[in-house]
């Protein structure tokens, strides 16, 4: 099957970019002593998830419980969660594969540890546990480097979790800043510091500047997307993930509709000239302004070329990673031309 017997529209992954990427990053860790964490919810595939452990990945990053448990069904032994777990529920499920697997999961809060606690406790496994602390991105973590020592206190007083570090996203001189002040606590304590976990693929070549990265959490740099090319972490010739797309309609000049809307690319902007939903490669004046469900709309100038009814484009996304969540399959275009279709396992594992 070639490229355009592919029915649209569908994600496109070169084999060969992939592999050159997760080289170059576990490389560049290697290179700097930084133990990588590729964070898999960019991808959501098993035989992906496997090609960065055999690379060299110590373990793996998953953002939510159904992750970790479609990673362990792949055999997958030593996993962070980098989301807090809130509830009994959670605790409960956690409790189920916490002995199947080395597990740290993420925490930013008193709540989380109890969760936390109550799932070793129930599964009489250790679960190790990264304080989370905000780097200025505003999103989940601590505030303050009182708020991380004492919970990096509670951890360690209680039975069952072990202290396992500090985590933050992303990792940047704001990183740097609180680690300077917090360190000294955890030091008098007798805690340490067992891991400095950051992460972001759009920095992550100068991780090792910052002097305190141990291990780097990064997803994006598997496929890179529209916003790590802005970011200087990565070329068009490295974007190893296309959306093709069939031109559905040509209702006037300087205007397209393709066969992909919300329910295929995702509606995140992109720090770049040239704004829209996505970068036609072939096409790159054209501006994919506006997306409904099915239908995405396309500007040109009339006076440039422009594709027909019936031709396929490849689209460049914004931010892969929402990308791979809405399709069940992505077609792996192999290393003599052939494609596969490899399911995206942990598809839809948002709990």
């Amino acid at each position: 099957m070639s490229l355009n017997e592919l029915e649209t529209p569908v994600p496109v992954v070169d084999l060969a970019k992939v592999d050159a990427n997760l080289k170059r990053m576990q490389d560049y860790c290697d290179t700097h002593g930084i133990k990588l964490w590729p964070h898999i919810k960019t991808h959501k595939i098993v035989e992906m998830a496997k090609r960065q452990l055999a690379l060299g990945a110590e373990g793996l990053v998953c953002q939510k419980l159904t992750e970790a448990e479609v990673m362990l069904d792949a055999g997958c032994e030593n996993i962070l969660i980098s989301y807090p777990m809130i509830g009994m529920e959670k605790a409960r499920r956690l409790a189920a594969i916490a002995g199947k697997a080395k597990f740290t999961v993420a925490a930013d809060s008193i709540c989380a540890v109890d969760t936390l606690r109550e799932a070793a406790e129930m599964s009489g496994a250790e679960i190790g546990v990264l304080v989370e602390f905000d780097s200025g991105m505003g999103r989940t973590g601590v505030v303050t480097p009182k708020e991380a020592y004492e919970l990096a206190e509670m951890i360690s007083d209680t039975d069952g979790l072990r202290f396992a570090g500090l985590m933050t996203y992303p990792s940047n001189e704001n990183s740097v800043a609180f680690l300077k002040e917090v360190k000294p606590l955890l030091d008098a304590a007798g805690f340490g510091l067992p891991v400095f976990s950051g992460g972001g693929t759009p920095k992550a070549f100068h991780q090792h500047e910052l002097g305190i990265v141990d291990q780097l959490r990064v997803g994006t740099y598997i496929y890179h997307d529209r916003n790590t090319v802005a970011a200087g972490a990565a070329s068009l010739e490295d974007c190893a993930l296309h959306v093709l797309a069939t031109v559905i309609s040509t209702p006037k000049p300087g205007h397209f509709v393709l066969d992909c809307g919300t329910k295929t690319l995702t509606s995140d902007p992109v720090a770049a000239p040239n704004k829209g939903h996505g970068l036609l490669v072939d096409y790159p004046e054209a501006v994919i302004e506006r997306l409904t469900e099915e239908h995405g709309m396309v500007t040109l100038d009339p006076d440039l070329p422009a594709p027909r009814i019936g031709e396929k484009v490849l689209i460049l996304p914004n931010h892969v990673c929402p990308v791979s969540n809405l399709h069940d399959q992505v077609a792996v275009r192999q290393r003599d031309g052939s494609f596969e279709f490899w399911d995206v396992s942990a598809r839809g594992c948002t709990r």
